[in-house]
């Protein structure tokens, strides 16, 4: 018998108490202060979280990104330290625990225990609670209007209280598993900035006696215009997808389930549905064309497969006679980042449309010099993205190592008297 069974057996073998979220937290909502009051925002001191925050620094937060100036709060004053945020409108389902005096934005609810449970809920135990509340908001959902989640619902949702020593007990073994999980996100993230180092290096032109140099090679520019020809997706919908047919990629997935390169689709389409649509071959540059952020509009998957893919709308096929890897290293770079930037349309969906992208100029080497550095930084990339080895298959492993046993011990039975 292990330590935390040891303590279910002392303190509560016949299960524990479960209490609904508005008996055990005071439940508020986040806000935004006025961006056209100057006052609230210039020399903020007061950290004031958004979903950027959770994204860019995990789930236990001590500051924000942004600020705001004590003029901005409202007379409810400040959400206290060790409460949770979780998102209920917008982006479902994310939460994290702010360890300091603070404000959010109005997408998230705020959880702050009440006096009666400060020395009864254990926050590092709770916040480990809160993925199956994340779950549990994501299948909860108001869609009339503007999707967020069924707050009268939320309010009574139950949550187990067990005794203390065991709440302690199962935020030890977790924080373990994160812990290890941070450590190797730290390592994997040198490894990046090792990536972009030298891809910046290995692609970059420099101008030496009157010729555009990289890495000693000569090289021309040449708009992508000129390399090649962009061709617009066609309207290929979610709900087109088959169990099998002919491959395709929808725009959505390059963010979310694409990296650099594939010769393997994730979803198909009927062969009748195929005729119509607009495809990819081996070599080709699928590109997003739309994006909610600067950073991932226009990222490139290199198609690697034998055969030809459906390309849905939100993306051109970039047909090419060059070295495609090449090509996608150089989207990567800071000079392309700072074309988007010129060149983008919008602001909660950006674009970057065809004709934009035609005209940027890009350091053209020999096609063998294009294979050699695309070579060193295959290799990079592959530490670092390639979820079947090296670093992202070890975080992914204890990622679902940290699932499964925070599924078993989260799992607690209903006290019975």
């Amino acid at each position: 018998m292990n330590k935390l069974e040891e303590l279910i057996q002392q303190y509560c073998p016949n299960g524990v108490e479960f209490k609904e979220l508005q008996e055990v937290f005071e439940i508020k909502n986040g806000y935004t202060p006025s961006k056209g009051n100057s006052d609230f925002w210039e020399n903020g001191t007061i950290p004031w979280f958004r979903m950027e925050d959770i994204r860019a620094n995990g789930r236990v937060l001590s500051d924000s990104i942004q600020h705001i100036t004590p003029e901005s709060v409202k007379g409810s004053g400040l959400f206290a330290a060790n409460s949770i945020i979780v998102s209920t409108s917008a982006t479902i389902g994310e939460h994290a625990l702010i360890t300091v005096d603070f404000l959010a934005n109005q997408r998230f609810t705020c959880l702050t225990r009440k006096s009666d449970y400060t020395d009864r809920l254990n926050m590092l135990f709770f916040q480990n609670y809160m993925f199956l509340v994340d779950e549990w908001c994501k299948n909860n959902i108001n869609i009339s209007g503007f999707a967020g989640v069924d707050m009268p619902k939320f309010k009574k949702l139950k949550i187990p209280i067990p005794p203390i020593a065991v709440q302690q007990e199962i935020a030890y073994i977790l924080d373990s598993f994160t812990q290890l999980e941070a450590e190797l996100e730290a390592e994997l993230e040198a490894r990046r900035t090792q990536y972009e180092y030298y891809r910046n290096q290995l692609l970059n032109a420099t101008e030496v006696s009157g010729k555009w140099l990289m890495n000693g090679v000569e090289v021309e520019w040449k708009t992508l215009g000129e390399v090649g020809e962009f061709v617009r997706g066609s309207g290929l919908q979610k709900n087109d997808f088959t169990k099998n047919g002919v491959g395709c990629i929808h725009y959505g997935q390059i963010y979310t389930f694409y990296g650099f390169s594939a010769n393997k689709t994730k979803s198909f389409v009927s062969p009748e549905l195929a005729t119509k649509l607009r495809k990819a071959k081996k070599g080709d540059l699928v590109i997003a064309t739309t994006s909610e952020n600067i950073e991932d509009v226009c990222k490139a998957v290199v198609w690697l497969g034998n055969e030809e893919i459906c390309i849905s709308g939100e993306t051109y096929i970039f047909k090419h006679t060059q070295n495609a890897k090449f090509i996608a290293h150089y989207l990567r770079t800071p000079l392309f980042l700072d074309f988007k930037k010129q060149n983008r349309t919008g602001t909660k969906v950006i674009r970057v449309h065809g004709d934009k992208l035609k005209k940027f100029q890009i350091p053209i080497p020999p096609i063998a010099e294009q294979g050699r550095i695309t070579g060193i930084l295959d290799k990079f990339d592959s530490l670092v993205n390639d979820i079947s080895i090296g670093l992202p298959a070890e975080i992914d492993g204890r990622r679902k190592q940290y699932n499964y046993y925070r599924g078993k011990l989260l799992d607690f039975k209903l006290l019975t008297h």
